[in-house]
């Protein structure tokens, strides 16, 4: 991976959306935006914040939460380790 999150910050594959829920095709403008994902690449803390979070996590975190950035035709998230609220 080209790409290292700086201080307390986690890069996030977000779990894919949806793509049927009962047999019922949902189209991308009605999909809900994943709440879960997996941690690709993690920075090295703060000298306040020890980095808990490790490459591979699967984790929970806000609806609004992160950056999306694109990366070689992937769409990932990073954010700040706090904006995550478990890990699965």
């Amino acid at each position: 991976m080209n790409i290292r999150p700086l201080a307390d910050r986690v890069l996030i594959l977000p779990a894919p959306a949806e793509e049927k829920v009962g047999g019922i095709i949902i189209p991308d403008t009605a999909k809900e935006k994943p709440l879960r994902g997996e941690v690709k690449a993690v920075g090295n803390g703060t000298k306040d914040e020890e980095m808990i979070l490790k490459e591979g996590d699967t984790v929970l975190y806000g609806k609004y939460a992160g950056t999306e950035i694109e990366l070689e035709g992937v769409k990932y998230l990073i954010m700040r380790q706090s904006d995550v609220l478990a890990i699965i």
